[in-house]
């Protein structure tokens, strides 16, 4: 009887709490500060919790470290665009890769998204030039070569001025309809067209291999 009447008490000053105290009050942030946490929701791979740390973070920083955060924001949309050759993000047109002296001009290598040009310059063996479709082809997305970058690199190709394209698109579903669509249309150019190799990791056992990795690795088997 004693516990019975205990856990009613309990109950009761839990209910009590509960509605003394609404939750939408517990939670509310300052409206500027609500707002950052928004505009920061939008960013991708970062949740509420994650934007509220960043909020946060930002408000305990100094105003230096502030305005410079917001004119990095701004100098990044005011000066930044795509090169009107590659598509590759940049604040001079043409960009720096396709105005060098010094790179093959006549080498094209294919790529889905500004950021796969970086993997590609760390092999430090690459010395031609991109070209940024900045996508791969997804019907089950809405995705078409009409909404891809391609025209452009067509127009390349005709005028005459490329030997081959590498394509490097990813090794997913998009990126090989997207390396077949690549390579039916160039081919009809006469350009010679090839596709980066896939197999297996440097360092990994062959063991633990899945078997569209391992058919790939030996598609991709070359003279010794």
């Amino acid at each position: 009887m004693l516990s019975a009447g205990f856990h009613l008490l309990n109950y009761q000053i839990t209910q009590l709490l509960s509605s003394s105290v609404p939750e939408s009050s517990m939670s509310k942030f300052a409206e500027p500060m609500s707002r950052l946490i928004d505009e920061l929701k939008k960013l991708p791979g970062v949740g509420a919790k994650s934007a509220q740390r960043l909020a946060f973070y930002i408000l305990r920083s100094s105003d230096e470290d502030a305005e410079a955060l917001a004119a990095a924001v701004r100098d990044v949309k005011a000066n930044l665009r795509l090169c009107s050759v590659c598509n590759n993000i940049t604040d001079v047109d043409p960009c720096v890769y396709c105005t060098s002296a010094t790179r093959n001009q006549r080498l094209v290598c294919v790529v889905e998204e500004p950021t796969n040009i970086a993997a590609i310059e760390k092999t430090k063996h690459f010395n031609g030039v991109f070209h940024v479709l900045h996508g791969a082809i997804s019907p089950l997305h809405g995705i078409g070569p009409e909404q891809l970058r391609i025209s452009n690199l067509i127009t390349r190709v005709d005028a005459g001025n490329v030997d081959e394209v590498i394509v490097a698109t990813n090794p997913t579903v998009e990126g090989e309809a997207t390396a077949t669509y690549l390579s039916q249309q160039l081919k009809r150019v006469g350009v010679k067209v090839t596709r980066i190799a896939m197999g297996i990791p440097v360092g990994s056992d062959i063991e633990y291999t899945d078997e569209i990795t391992m058919l790939k690795a030996m598609e991709g088997r070359r003279d010794m």
